[in-house]
């Protein structure tokens, strides 16, 4: 229920008894068909003598006894549904109906619930003052329902199946993958690079190291474009190799080469 909204309590001044009744899923599901708020079935109460309990029994439409989908076959819905009637036992039961934000909700005698425009309505619909169950009565219709429902929910949800000949339309194994060929095609191309002149690495990297103090040996290798064995040789000449610390496995260069030092003594 919604936690916003007035509750109207007119079922409960004007004292209106509802039934609370159990029906088969099946029945509740040809319910649900039915065009609009159009008629379902009808109810039969039939007293006998005096001192006799009421029967009750309800009768399913015509139109909606028909029911698809169980084993792809086509069912006839047990028509007759006796009532078991129960005890309310002491519990207070109630109904209610929401209707959603300016939305009236029509009663069952007609009349509506709900405001034009605002918050969700609660109304009370009445009080439980009869609790039944709803059973289908046990004829050649109900037997053959229950049968393909009990067949339906014992199907396994997989089946095997052998096959006469191999599948060619699906995923074939393959030797080596694509993004396999492609890590080994940049591999090679990584050990045919050329050794560029010293000098010429020198300037590549006195140029990376002025934008920034800290490079780890990917970053060297993608810049320069150079063999990692060649560069690391290079590196060893003019920078630093960090092994600890938070620049551990990061290259930087010796104090001698580093363009920015006076830069920073001077800030100091």
């Amino acid at each position: 229920m919604s936690e916003k909204g007035e509750v109207d309590l007119t079922g409960a001044k004007q004292n209106t008894g509802v039934w609370l009744v159990k029906v088969p899923k099946y029945l509740a599901q040809q319910w649900a068909k039915a065009p609009g708020r159009g008629e379902v079935g009808k109810i039969r109460i039939c007293k006998k003598g005096n001192q006799g309990k009421p029967e009750v029994s309800f009768t399913l439409n015509e139109e909606l006894t028909t029911i698809e989908g169980i084993e792809d076959k086509t069912v006839s819905a047990p028509r007759e549904h006796p009532f078991t009637m129960q005890s309310v036992g002491g519990q207070m039961l109630a109904v209610f109906t929401e209707s959603s934000s300016g939305q009236s909700e029509e009663r069952s005698d007609g009349s509506s619930s709900g405001s034009g425009a605002g918050p969700d309505k609660i109304a009370l619909e009445g009080v439980v003052v009869q609790r039944a169950e709803c059973r289908p009565a046990v004829n050649e219709s109900y037997m053959k329902l229950k049968r393909l429902q009990i067949e339906e929910s014992s199907k396994p949800a997989r089946l095997s199946q052998q096959l006469l000949k191999p599948v060619t339309t699906n995923y074939k194994p393959v030797a080596i993958h694509e993004y396999n060929r492609e890590y080994e095609r940049k591999k090679k191309e990584e050990g045919k690079r050329a050794r560029s002149d010293k000098q010429q690495v020198l300037d590549m990297l006195f140029s990376a190291f002025e934008k920034h103090q800290y490079y780890n040996i990917k970053d060297l290798v993608d810049i320069t474009k150079q063999p990692v064995t060649y560069l690391k040789e290079i590196l060893r000449d003019i920078g630093i190799y960090n092994v600890k610390g938070t620049h551990k496995n990061t290259w930087e260069l010796k104090p001698e080469y580093r363009h920015y030092q006076a830069e920073e003594k001077t800030d100091e």
